[in-house]
């Protein structure tokens, strides 16, 4: 079974940064595309940042592209988004999420999510 554990949310000033990490399994890591989304108050999940297994092609979201960057760290089996440059519009619970296709995160329908984690950011 796939299990994807968050970390890392809190509550930052708007301007700060914020570092998420998913937690996986070495298996899962290493044969799973991996990524994340966000769901803020009233508004529909939206895709964030996909990565790939080799760490070759990456996605961002339109209104992320240029303050946040997903990388992975296979020492730790992670896969960490760092956000930059928060705004108040940032503020959401992050989900991380996992597909054996890269080209299945942006379009909303990857096979295993985890629980989520909340940013807050403050104006």
């Amino acid at each position: 079974q796939v299990q994807l554990v968050e970390s890392g949310g809190g509550l930052v000033q708007a301007g700060g940064s914020l570092r998420l990490s998913c937690a996986a399994s070495r298996r899962t890591f290493s044969r799973y595309a991996m990524g994340w989304y966000r769901q803020g108050p009233g508004k529909e999940r939206a895709f964030v940042a996909g990565i790939n297994w080799s760490d070759i092609t990456t996605y961002y979201g339109a209104s992320v592209k240029g303050r946040f960057a997903i990388s992975r760290d296979s020492t730790k089996n992670t896969v960490t988004l760092q956000m930059n440059s928060l705004k108040p519009e940032d503020t959401a619970v992050y989900y991380c999420a996992a597909d054996p296709s890269i080209d299945k995160l942006p379009r909303g329908a990857p096979d295993y999510w985890g629980q989520g984690t909340q940013v807050t950011v403050s104006s």
